[in-house]
């Protein structure tokens, strides 16, 4: 009985990811074959010609060239998944061990900045990005993403740091070793799947990003990778191979960045979670 429950809960979990995986394969088979081959649709197979000239035509393209969009989306993606995993990782540890006053209604507070819709706050931030002199530029989207970053991690690291006994620390503190210290040497190397798990998603996000960019960057030199694949997009024409090798293009980055962070990223979504 217990064998044929998991049988059928692998079954369904493959047809799941199946169902899940037909878009991704149209959009695959549409960006490596020739257009005429797709006009009754990718899943006939009668003709079949594999070509990558629509990944190569988007990587250089004229108008909007998708390697120099990958560049400048790194350059905003790691400086933002670095700095909010660095400042929201030390709150988090502050909030799991010490008492100060208003420490509940502050950390209600960074709970609830999590439900706070991004479209809500574009005017206003906008308005103060540009009172600072940072529109159109990298820095004032870093900051933008770093402010929006910080409250969830600072959310994740601290539910991570409670399953943390505190009696390693204690032991730690009659060795003599300082708070600074004993965060430094043991509670980092011990969070390092929680880390791994916060890094994937805030770089994942911050990469797909689209909204955030949009209302920030405008130069056509500065503009990041999600922001020039709307601008292969003829006016007359639209060259669905070479928009579906671009969206590939970008897709392959966050997933080599979770396929190496999984290990770490499994462990830090369910280990602590189910404790």
């Amino acid at each position: 009985m217990k064998g044929k429950r998991y049988l059928i809960m692998n079954l369904i979990a493959w047809l799941i990811g199946l169902v899940w995986l037909v878009p991704f394969i149209g959009v695959l088979m549409t960006a490596i074959r020739p257009l005429d081959e797709l006009l009754h649709g990718w899943w006939n197979f009668e003709n079949v010609h594999f070509t990558f000239r629509n990944f190569s035509a988007s990587w250089n393209h004229s108008t909007a060239p998708l390697g120099k969009g990958v560049i400048n989306s790194l350059k905003v993606a790691i400086p933002s998944t670095v700095f909010p995993i660095i400042i929201a990782t030390m709150a988090g540890y502050y909030f799991s061990r010490y008492r100060f006053p208003f420490k509940k209604i502050l950390f209600t507070t960074i709970i609830l900045t999590l439900a706070l819709p991004q479209q809500m706050i574009a005017v206003p931030v906008f308005q103060m990005l540009s009172s600072m002199g940072l529109i159109d530029s990298y820095i004032g989207l870093i900051l933008l993403h770093t402010a929006w970053g910080i409250p969830w991690i600072t959310f994740f690291m601290r539910n991570f740091f409670v399953t943390i006994p505190v009696s390693i620390e204690e032991a730690a503190r009659i060795d003599g070793a300082s708070d600074f210290k004993i965060f430094l040497k043991i509670i980092l190397p011990l969070s390092l799947p929680a880390l791994g798990s916060a890094a994937a998603l805030q770089f994942n996000w911050v990469w797909s990003d689209f909204f955030l960019a949009l209302i920030t960057i405008y130069s056509p030199d500065k503009l990041l990778a999600t922001q020039r694949i709307p601008l292969m997009r003829g006016v007359y024409h639209v060259d669905w191979g070479l928009l579906s090798a671009a969206a590939i293009t970008v897709m392959i980055v966050p997933i080599l960045v979770y396929t190496f962070l999984q290990k770490y990223y499994v462990r830090g979504m369910i280990g602590w979670a189910m404790k």
